[in-house]
């Protein structure tokens, strides 16, 4: 394997999205000093955009001749806005391309761009999402989502970890248990020891009022009160709440969010919205989608393809950015 020293490979994602253009914003201002980007999409294409977006854009691009290219060309032409099962093939293909520099040690970290599941799917390639794909080509049986954000004025950051990922509802409570929670939990405990030794930690109740003793469901009083007393006592040093109510779980966050004081190092939510509708509520273009349990660090912003509004030059580059500045500081 390859050593590297700083570089960084960005997958561009779906290319009837906005990925393109979130990128060539993102970049406009020059990596730190002694690090690289690698771009990873068909050169033709991102030359072609980036001369659109020129046209109708009214922030700085990064010219994408500045930047070393791993160039995978479309095999037919795409539509700004239009999901295909070419653009799908082509976005997985990317993504695939991309993983495999840095398993191959070509490079330290994977920033992505969004990517549509139903072009994915259109093209025969059935995963809920990015991070089940990068799974499966790591060899992870056990990637998990958290999302991190720094919040304006003094500094703190948000990370929220999702115990279940992309699965419906009507299956959190089966595929939840004591050890699956433990396993997060650890995860949770990793990442937010890089930036405190004693961390807060927060764990959010499955149902409303955290089950209120069993009245509002079980699944509290039978196993998550239990597994969480057993985690407490082989972490004496970490400080654990919960299950708390999810509806007042995040409220510690939303004051500090504003700069009153600080919040709790790192909350676990039980389930996708549960987790996501706070952090997008607080830190929708600061918040960075962060894979744990791959052998590399992996970002990425925290919005869709927003097929509606691509190839119109108003996408907002703030999640991109921070998902690169992110992957540049914990990669």
């Amino acid at each position: 394997m390859k050593t590297t020293s700083g570089r960084l490979v960005i997958a561009l994602g779906d290319p009837a999205g906005i990925g393109a253009e979130v990128t060539l914003k993102a970049l406009a201002l020059p990596p730190p000093p002694g690090r690289e980007v690698v771009l990873v999409g068909c050169g033709r294409w991102l030359r072609d955009c980036h001369r659109r977006l020129q046209e109708c854009s009214g922030v700085p691009l990064a010219d994408p001749s500045a930047f070393a290219l791993v160039d995978v060309p479309l095999e037919q032409p795409i539509r700004p806005g239009v999901s295909s099962p070419a653009a799908g093939a082509a976005s997985f293909t990317w993504l695939t391309r991309a993983v495999e520099l840095v398993l191959d040690g070509e490079a330290d970290a994977l920033v992505t761009a969004p990517i549509a599941k139903a072009s994915w799917n259109a093209a025969g390639h059935a995963y809920p999402g990015q991070t089940e794909r990068l799974a499966e080509l790591c060899g992870s049986a056990d990637a998990a989502m958290l999302f991190t954000a720094v919040a304006p004025g003094e500094g703190w950051r948000l990370n929220t970890l999702l115990a279940t990922t992309h699965i419906p509802l009507a299956e959190v409570s089966r595929r939840l248990g004591p050890d699956l929670v433990s396993r997060r939990l650890d995860d949770l405990l990793s990442f937010c020891r890089r930036f405190t030794p004693r961390p807060h930690l927060v764990v959010a109740g499955l149902n409303p009022h955290a089950g209120e003793e069993g009245q509002l469901g079980r699944e509290e009083r039978d196993w998550l009160i239990p597994a969480l007393e057993r985690w407490r006592g082989l972490h004496p040093e970490v400080r654990l709440e919960g299950p708390v109510p999810p509806d007042t779980c995040w409220l510690d966050a939303a004051a500090a969010w504003r700069g009153d004081g600080p919040g709790p190092d790192g909350y676990l939510a039980l389930y996708h919205d549960q987790g996501l509708i706070p952090v997008k509520l607080l830190a929708f273009d600061a918040a960075v989608n962060t894979t744990l349990g791959l052998p590399f660090l992996r970002t990425s912003p925290d919005h869709g393809t927003a097929f509606g509004i691509a190839g119109r030059g108003v996408a907002r580059a703030a999640s991109m950015a921070a998902a690169i500045r992110t992957a540049w500081e914990l990669g």
